[in-house]
């Protein structure tokens, strides 16, 4: 049976269902779990069903802002998070950089440096590294995602989990002491999660429009972030709460001035 064929059959019982669970679409369309696995997230990514740990749910995805919708948004404190963000990088260091126009603009700090091993599964950030001779990037491959325009999937997941980078640099949707970074979607959290696991330290990397949200799915608990970097906007009870956990905060003012608490 080709992809479309089985994707098709996947909608329809999706749709008649309501849910489906792996193992029982594995068993009925007469092919792995790896393969039925693959047919989800891709679905998934076209909008098409929402992806959940198992199986799926009928219904698109939850939303996920635009990627043209939140190049707009704080930009003047993204750029100096990612000037911030620059300084926990050294020349030589393996990093592995996630989607988001944050983490972009950590990519744009970074294009002058030497010896560089940058693995990304963002087109934008790939693209920040274009003519940057002294640095090596490397992609994951994946389903793109267009809304975020990044690769995920499990070619994405399996990529990672050969790397080993001495930083994972990730934003999100959502970032709340008590719970974590955090992303609408399954995929994306997964790819996430991946990134996360592959890196010696988790950098998160989020403005105050972030800070203080709670989006639905976990990517990374506050335990296993070691650095936020963030803007002077933020809540201030929310970065003492981080503080308290652990967490190295590090404040970018839209001003200028770096500060750290």
């Amino acid at each position: 049976m080709i992809a479309a064929q089985r994707r098709q059959l996947i909608l329809e019982s999706v749709r008649a269902d309501g849910a489906v669970a792996i193992t029982s679409l594995a068993r009925r369309l007469e092919t792995s779990a790896v393969t039925v696995r693959r047919d989800l997230d891709y679905l998934d990514s076209a909008g098409l069903l929402t992806r959940t740990h198992g199986g799926a749910i009928a219904g698109p995805p939850s939303r996920e802002s635009p990627y043209a919708e939140k190049a707009g948004q704080a930009m003047s404190e993204k750029r100096a998070i990612g000037l911030l963000a620059a300084g926990l990088v050294h020349d030589g260091d393996v990093i592995i950089v996630g989607p988001g126009t944050t983490t972009e603009a950590l990519a744009g700090q970074l294009h002058d440096r030497t010896g560089l091993t940058i693995i990304t599964n963002s087109l934008p950030v790939a693209e920040a590294f274009v003519g940057s001779v002294e640095n090596q990037v490397i992609m994951t491959g994946g389903t793109l995602r267009a809304p975020i325009l990044a690769l995920v999937g499990e070619t994405t997941n399996r990529t990672l989990r050969g790397i080993h980078a001495d930083s994972t640099f990730l934003s999100g949707n959502g970032l709340v002491a008590d719970f974590g970074l955090s992303t609408p979607n399954l995929t994306v959290a997964d790819a996430d999660r991946a990134m996360a696991a592959a890196g010696n330290r988790v950098v998160v990397l989020a403005d105050h429009t972030k800070v203080g949200i709670r989006s639905a799915i976990q990517t990374v608990a506050t335990e296993s972030i070691a650095h936020l970097v963030t803007d002077a906007a933020a809540p201030a009870e929310q970065l003492d709460a981080f503080s308290a956990r652990g967490v190295m905060v590090h404040i970018a003012p839209a001003a200028g001035l770096l500060d750290t608490i």
